[in-house]
């Protein structure tokens, strides 16, 4: 406990202080614990979209593979080295309990969907083509991913930032002010007590001198 001067002035601002750590406790507890119920709904979606995007990308991989198995591996280069669509990407904020969290967009160059496709159909496989279809359709999965991920990242900081904050009002800021308050009061509950038997000595003096009298002990 921090040494404070025991006056009802510092009295009143102890209980004021404690009112408002108390209130700002409790705020932050509460958004400690939505934003602990957002951050497992974020966990369960990650989830679900890493189990997506692996399957997508094995899929991928797999036909992949098998195209390289069937072509050479120049014409295999040859075919993927000119890309005809291309992908803008952008990207806006979203508030969070006081958390800005990414939100990704992506726009491709054309719609036309046979652009995913940098070569001529007639001088390559077919399993060449199920591998490009099958990246392209994991693409916006992959992207969410890695926007549910960073959200999962500022959320558990945030979490942990207000969690440091709750336990610091919760076990140092509160019971020190509850300590103050307690010292104050029986220091001031002392003071009280002292100048009551002040009086009553005083009194008893001039009742003495005036009248004679004196009081038995």
């Amino acid at each position: 406990m921090a040494t404070v001067t025991p006056t009802r002035m510092v009295l009143n601002q102890m209980k004021g202080r404690l009112t408002t750590a108390q209130r700002g406790h409790k705020l932050l507890k509460d958004k400690r614990d939505e934003l602990m119920r957002q951050f497992l709904d974020v966990v369960r979606r990650n989830k679900e979209l890493r189990l997506k995007v692996e399957a997508g990308l094995t899929e991928a991989f797999a036909a992949l593979s098998v195209a390289g198995s069937v072509m050479s591996p120049e014409m295999l280069e040859q075919s993927l080295l000119y890309p005809r669509q291309s992908v803008e990407l952008g990207v806006e904020f979203n508030n969070v309990m006081s958390v800005n969290v990414p939100v990704y967009d992506f726009k491709t160059k054309s719609a036309e969907s046979g652009d995913i496709f940098p070569y001529g159909l007639a001088q390559t496989s077919g399993e060449l083509d199920d591998a490009m279809g099958a990246i392209s359709g994991v693409f916006e999965d992959m992207l969410e991913l890695a926007q549910v991920e960073k959200t999962m990242q500022l959320l558990a900081s945030e979490i942990e930032k207000t969690r440091r904050r709750v336990n610091a009002l919760e076990y140092v800021m509160i019971p020190e002010y509850q300590a103050n308050i307690k010292y104050i009061t029986a220091k001031l509950q002392e003071n009280e007590n002292s100048t009551k038997v002040r009086l009553i000595k005083v009194k008893e003096m001039v009742l003495e001198k005036a009248h004679d009298f004196k009081y038995a002990d």
